[in-house]
């Protein structure tokens, strides 16, 4: 058919995926242990992908899918493992991916870029997108057509009867033009983090190896805070880390110093650090093979010592997230949660972090644990669950106040309680209580 690549067949074992795909093997890798660029060689990758496609398609039976489109990238590469030019569509919803409750997965790529997915034994088809362009050169409501034509055709083909389509993010047009060929169109998005709230143990293991690449990254950072260097010099060292190791991007610029720290979430200037100043950051990095890892961490610029309010900041966030970490267990209501977290001293409670912790997995994801007095706004109900990754926050910093600490810790929960993923140290300087 004009505008496909040639299909990328099913493959009835490891050892033939192996052979036949143009992916890099490691001398000691073993059936079922892909090499490529974005996949760890100490995990079995073929699994990592089954087992999440599975996870998918199983919500999708039990909620009635005909189908679902794709075209947020995290979800494309939550359902296949296919990465392309991930930043460029984050913006711009044209690569698309077709994913039946049954059948074929079918990829909607970017002209010429199809050889980048089709290795993958998740896709078994590939064709050119129909929406390519098409805002740029005026045919949106054409190319919807086209577009609502052929998903419409495939739906009738391999939707066991159910006329029924998930869409994760797309623009109107083309959810109307879906509609009007007969499909019944509803937003997945939620159903869809509901499923990816729960790491299969190859998650796990990626999310621990993308960790160790973040903490090199910040590490990099720490050695070279000092008097002179500027905030946007230390975040360029930590993102040069990130890509050296094998992550991706970093989503924020939340680095700063001295008195740009109270409050948070400004981000790097051209601001050099001064002497006896505390440098804050988050990691908030998409690291190696996909997977986020979010921490934070507060250092002091010497020479000299911390000051004794920089010092309390610091250890009041380190109580917040000792306490917040020891009273998280599976089955735990997030309001439970939020009820038992540490009390915020009133001071510090107009600056607080709104979270109390959010879920990781590759971004920040379910579940999201508010504060006591926020949680109507922005939570939900829910329970802890064992195989759930969270980060826990904490920031103290006051209304008038010279400096502010942030600082965050990911972990997972278990059957009996947490596991840390972060084993970047606190500092001592500033846990110490002697002047």
């Amino acid at each position: 058919m004009s505008g496909r690549t040639a299909p990328a067949t099913g493959r009835p074992n490891a050892a033939a995926d192996l052979a036949a795909a143009p992916a890099r093997r490691g001398a000691d890798a073993g059936p079922g242990l892909w090499v490529t660029d974005t996949e760890p060689a100490s995990v079995d990758t073929l699994k990592l992908r089954a087992d999440r496609l599975q996870r998918l398609r199983a919500m999708m039976r039990e909620k009635n899918y005909a189908a679902v489109l794709l075209f947020d990238p995290y979800n494309q590469r939550y359902a296949t493992g296919s990465r392309n030019m991930f930043g460029y569509f984050l913006r711009n919803s044209s690569r698309y991916f077709f994913v039946p409750t049954e059948g074929p997965v079918i990829l909607f790529e970017y002209p010429q870029s199809a050889h980048v997915s089709t290795q993958l034994e998740t896709v078994q088809e590939a064709r050119h997108s129909k929406i390519v362009w098409s805002s740029v050169a005026g045919r949106d409501v054409q190319s919807a057509r086209d577009f609502a034509r052929e998903i419409a055709d495939l739906v009738r083909e391999y939707g066991r009867g159910s006329d029924k389509v998930g869409l994760d993010r797309c623009g109107h047009l083309l959810a109307l033009a879906l509609e009007r060929e007969g499909c019944s169109v509803t937003d997945c998005q939620q159903e869809i983090l509901h499923v990816r709230r729960l790491k299969t143990d190859e998650e796990i293991s990626c999310l621990k190896l993308s960790m160790a690449a973040a903490e090199a990254a910040v590490a990099s950072v720490r050695t070279a805070v000092r008097p002179g260097v500027s905030e946007q010099e230390l975040f360029a060292l930590m993102y040069g880390e990130v890509l050296r190791q094998g992550g991706e991007f970093i989503e924020t610029r939340l680095l700063t110093s001295g008195q740009r720290t109270n409050p948070w979430f400004s981000e790097a200037s051209g601001r050099h650090v001064r002497p006896g100043e505390l440098v804050a950051l988050d990691t908030d990095v998409i690291g190696c093979f996909g997977y986020f890892s979010d921490f934070s961490r507060t250092f002091f610029c010497g020479p000299g010592r911390p000051t004794a309010y920089q010092k309390t900041l610091y250890q009041l966030a380190h109580e917040q997230i000792e306490h917040n970490i020891a009273i998280l267990k599976p089955g735990l209501a997030y309001r439970e949660v939020a009820e038992r977290a540490w009390a915020i001293p009133q001071k510090f409670v107009e600056r607080r972090y709104t979270s109390v912790l959010h879920g990781v997995g590759m971004h920040g994801e379910a579940p999201y644990i508010a504060h006591l007095q926020d949680f109507s706004a922005f939570a939900g109900d829910g329970l802890l669950e064992a195989g759930m990754v969270v980060s826990v926050e904490s920031y103290i910093g006051e209304v008038g106040g010279p400096e502010g600490v942030k600082l965050e810790e990911e972990l997972l929960i278990t059957d009996t309680g947490t596991e840390r993923i972060t084993r970047f140290p606190f500092e001592d300087d500033l846990m110490s209580r002697q002047n």
